[in-house]
């Protein structure tokens, strides 16, 4: 009985501990969009912070990219930009690849 225990203790902290990655990786992917986002807009250095953070802060308005996906197409259509949906998504797979890219060379 103790083994099984165990074994289900070290899932639960496996999923726990995917879950947080997962967090951060996304967390970090929406302050590098914001950054990318800002600089097609030519935000001033401390613009591009403050939407950096009001980009991630979109990411919790519903479950998935969607919401973080409408900001951007939003304020980049606001701005004046020739950016379209199809580029932002492209650009949130890319980021996503280099969130993990760089949360792996921290650890």
């Amino acid at each position: 009985m103790t083994d099984f225990k165990d074994r289900q203790r070290g899932e639960e902290a496996k999923f726990a501990m995917d879950e947080e990655t997962a967090f951060r990786v996304a967390a970090r992917r929406n302050r590098l969009l914001g950054e990318w986002a800002a600089s097609v807009m030519s935000l001033t250095e401390e613009e591009t912070d403050a939407y950096k953070k009001a980009v991630v802060q979109a990411d919790f308005e519903e479950a998935g990219d969607e919401d973080v996906i409408r900001k951007l197409l939003g304020d980049l259509t606001a701005a004046e930009t020739n950016v379209s949906e199809s580029e932002i998504r492209t650009k949130l797979e890319e980021m996503t690849i280099e969130a993990k890219r760089q949360l792996m060379g921290e650890v």
